[in-house]
């Protein structure tokens, strides 16, 4: 997909790593993780724990060697309220692109929008030259708090948002413009262009090709291959519904959030708390079965000398 569609960047969770790791075409990017895994040795827990950076690292390789940008890897969702167990696990994901000879510009470390995930990627950015990317971001608050960190890149949320309020309301579809997702994604818009932040935003998690096109003009959009696919077979002239001179225009005002701010701000948005917490679990539960499919390869590994 990546060949065909030619993005500029590419980016991975935990759930596609998993799925990828299931397909034969990459059965030996899994062996290699297992073997670096066995390589370093300590217990199996540690094995199977370096065998799975190391896929990770693996896949964001050979995405590289397609695209002219960046590709964005995950630290284990696990971690999503450990601010140091996180700063680690991101310095190991880049010693590893660095042993495989790609440099930290290529890379952007995806990290959960959490408070503790947000103030990782502050120390990312700041003492290690580290570009992260804030990932599961559903609310204003992560928003606002991702900017006033300092993170290279957010990745809000569009149709996981949809998702929440046609499970949990009247309506079951939207216009486009009318959309939640699309809507939240534009007051973010405009308050980082408003505002001037560097922080680039890129829309993701989309359930239909009408919320990319009302999200003409965002700096940046992740689209799955089925959506481009879609995209691709239309020929319409897309004049931008976002830009910076609107964004400059509009009314709102600037708010700084410490982190007993954040958290209320946060919690009263109800579909945002359940996004979020229901994203980790999930990240959390595909890291899990990744591991398991590991550590079969580890154990059998090690039974055959």
């Amino acid at each position: 997909a990546i060949d065909e569609y030619k993005p500029l960047d590419a980016t991975t969770n935990p759930s596609l790593i998993l799925a990828a790791a299931q397909m034969p075409a990459y059965q030996k990017l899994v062996d290699d993780a297992v073997a670096y895994g066995k390589k370093l040795g300590g217990s199996e827990e540690e094995q199977i724990k370096n065998a799975s950076d190391k896929l990770f690292v693996l896949f964001g390789a050979e995405i590289l060697k397609r695209i002219p940008g960046r590709v964005s890897t995950e630290v284990d969702a696990r971690l999503s309220f450990d601010k140091e167990g996180m700063i680690q696990r991101a310095r190991r994901l880049i010693d590893l692109y660095k042993e495989a000879g790609i440099g930290k510009d290529r890379i952007l470390i995806k990290l959960s929008s959490t408070w503790e995930g947000i103030q990782a990627g502050r120390v990312l950015e700041a003492e290690y030259g580290i570009h992260c990317n804030m990932t599961l971001l559903f609310s204003f608050a992560q928003a606002v708090a991702c900017a006033e960190a300092g993170v290279t890149l957010i990745s809000p949320f569009v149709g996981r948002i949809l998702d929440w309020y046609v499970a949990n309301g009247d309506k079951k579809t939207y216009e486009p413009s009318e959309d939640p997702g699309v809507k939240s994604v534009t007051k973010i818009y405009n308050y980082y262009k408003k505002f001037g932040y560097k922080t680039i935003v890129m829309g993701a998690s989309f359930r239909n090709t009408g919320q990319i096109k009302a999200l003409t003009g965002c700096d940046y959009l992740t689209i799955s291959p089925k959506l481009l696919a879609e995209l691709s077979k239309e020929h319409v002239k897309l004049t931008p519904t976002l830009s910076v001179k609107e964004a400059q225009a509009c009314d709102l005002e600037k708010i700084h959030l410490d982190e007993k701010a954040f958290r209320w701000h946060h919690n009263e948005d109800q579909m945002a708390v359940e996004k979020l917490s229901d994203g980790i679990r999930k990240f959390a539960a595909d890291a899990v079965k990744l591991e398991r499919m590991l550590k079969v390869d580890v154990v059998s590994h090690s039974s055959h000398g």
